[in-house]
């Protein structure tokens, strides 16, 4: 009646410099320039902040709406969104259980990406108990949790699991500054087992730890005492000092400077040298450098007095090596957003909306017209459902034949390989014929090569998932899929398509010829776009889509639509 916003009820208040509504517990402090964080949860608003700020993170802005009666998480990206600009901070956290408009999410979240934001966040409460019926294997092994990672993934958004490791992403996000994209490490430590896990972990994230010049190492010896090791990773031992730790970090700006994106500085409090200063001179060191430096110190307890310094100059840390190495490979490998793909050559859509007739599972002859239509190839065949029908058919052997009706054709024993013969055709009919739902019998002229799977089901709120895999009959054991919410653009689809495990079988392995994967690229967007058009279509699989080289057919395909 009056205008009056909501939020609430079960929640801790807002604060931001604009409003400081803090309901409960203590009241934390803003600063311009820190993070944003957004949440569904009062008490992760209080945990957070307190183990957040300890390390040195600082907030813009913290917004809590509780149990949002009236006020929900996506109307506060919202505000965030509209409000953006130049001032306003980059990075936003977001902690959200319910999800109750996704694709108004999504518009937010994405809004917010584009216009240069660096988004993190916990979707919780994902997972199912039971198991979800549906009648394609796109739809079975598509979960709630499919979604919520596809819609993070389609924003930008990095998706993390729990606190410590929100916390984490954040202070790589502000550590990194600009420098978003590198993948050449410096390790600098002042012990060598740190260094070695710390190696480690960035190798399975997929950085490389740089080998330096023989110049470097000559210069980093001069520099640190006997014993020191001037590899990389470095280890300059814990007898370390301001002086030796500066003249690291120099010797590597200066000689490494096009070899390295980014330095990982890990430290401990030994008891040998003035921690505080050290602390001063890394800091020298990242107002001057252009190469961003993640510090991790493994000594809180007894370093307290330096470390509240350290904090109160506006400076981040971490508390362990390998979640720092882990954080930095997720800021690094987060996900982008693109532009999606709205029209193909050969794609006929007012052919396909003629032929998108009726409810239910589509008969064959209207999947091959939409299909057809849309640039999706099929192999040769004819639907029969007398048996003189055989004589005169134009499609040469080797076939497939295949029962009409029951939607999992291999289950109920429906499919017959190698018909070469009108005698072999003739028997294998009347076999099919007789199967329990049976209709009609497809016979199909016989495509050699590698099966995957190419396939969309419509989740409620979030729109279709594309999914593509491994295909043929065990796509739902060995659930090698990959899923992406529609539209999709090019570069989503290829690392779809790349993101398998069993990519390598497509580039051909053992003398099995490999299949083109700009061809699989290519009918992957046809499938997206083909759902992005028609929302009707409720589930879409074609498994297996089989071949070699670019000629690849749609060997099986059903179509359910509302």
């Amino acid at each position: 009646r009056y205008g009056i916003l909501l939020i609430g009820p079960n929640c801790s208040g807002i604060v931001s410099h604009a409003h400081a509504g803090k309901f409960s517990g203590l009241p934390p402090v803003s600063h311009k320039g820190g993070v944003d964080f957004l949440s569904g949860s009062g008490a992760t608003v209080d945990f957070l902040y307190e183990n957040a700020t300890a390390m040195g993170l600082r907030f813009n802005s913290l917004l809590n709406v509780g149990n949002s009666a009236q006020t929900g998480v996506t109307d506060l990206l919202r505000l965030y969104d509209e409000a953006h600009d130049e001032d306003s901070s980059r990075i936003k956290l977001i902690y959200v259980e319910v999800l109750n408009r996704p694709r108004d999410f999504l518009t937010h979240a994405r809004s917010l990406s584009e216009k240069g934001c660096l988004l993190a966040g916990i979707k919780s409460g994902s997972t199912e108990a039971g198991s979800r019926a549906a009648a394609s294997h796109t739809g079975a092994m598509a979960t709630s949790d499919t979604a919520v990672q596809a819609l993070f993934d389609k924003a930008g958004i990095i998706r993390v699991q729990s606190r410590p490791e929100l916390i984490d992403v954040a202070l790589a996000l502000v550590s990194v500054r600009d420098h978003l994209d590198g993948t050449r490490v410096a390790v600098v430590s002042d012990a060598g087992g740190p260094g070695v896990m710390v190696a480690d972990e960035l190798h399975r994230q997929g950085f490389t730890v740089v080998p330096f010049g023989e110049h470097t190492r000559r210069r980093l010896a001069q520099a640190l005492p006997q014993g020191a090791a001037v590899g990389n990773p470095v280890d300059c031992l814990p007898t370390r000092n301001a002086e030796s730790i500066s003249a690291v970090l120099e010797i590597i700006s200066e000689e490494e400077q096009d070899n390295v994106d980014y330095i990982l500085l890990i430290d401990g409090e030994s008891g040998l040298s003035d921690t505080w200063a050290i602390f001063r001179a890394i800091m020298r060191f990242r107002e001057r450098s252009r190469i961003p430096v993640l510090q991790c110190f493994l000594s809180p307890t007894s370093a307290a007095t330096p470390l509240e310094k350290l904090r109160e100059a506006g400076q981040c840390y971490f508390s362990d090596e390998v979640a720092m190495a882990r954080a930095l490979g997720r800021v690094v490998n987060r996900p982008r957003t693109y532009t999606p793909v709205l029209e193909m050559e050969g794609y006929d859509h007012e052919r396909i909306g003629r032929a998108l007739s009726g409810s239910g599972a589509l008969p064959p002859d209207v999947v091959r017209e939409v299909l057809d239509a849309a640039g999706i190839r099929l192999p040769a065949q004819r639907e029969l459902s007398r048996l003189e029908q055989l004589e005169g058919l134009d499609i040469p052997f080797p076939w497939v034949m295949k029962v009409v009706g029951p939607l999992h054709k291999s289950d109920v024993g429906g499919v017959r390989l190698g018909i070469a013969s009108l005698e072999d055709a003739r028997d294998a009919f009347h076999t099919l014929i007789r199967i329990a739902g049976a209709t009609a019998v497809l016979a199909q002229q016989m495509v050699r090569g590698t099966e995957v799977i190419l396939g969309a089901t419509r989740e409620e709120g979030y729109g279709h998932l594309v999914a593509f895999g491994l295909g043929g009959i065990y796509t739902e054991i060995l659930k090698d899929v990959q899923f992406c919410l529609a539209p999709l653009s090019r570069e989503e689809a290829e690392k779809m398509v790349r993101s398998i495990r069993s990519f390598p079988i497509l580039e051909g392995v053992r003398g099995q010829p490999a299949v083109d994967i700009e061809t699989v690229i290519d009918q992957l967007l046809r499938v997206a776009l083909l759902v992005h058009d028609f929302p009707r279509i409720r589930e879409m699989d074609l498994n297996p889509v089989k071949g070699q080289g670019a000629e690849l057919y749609a060997v099986d395909a059903r179509i359910i639509v509302d």
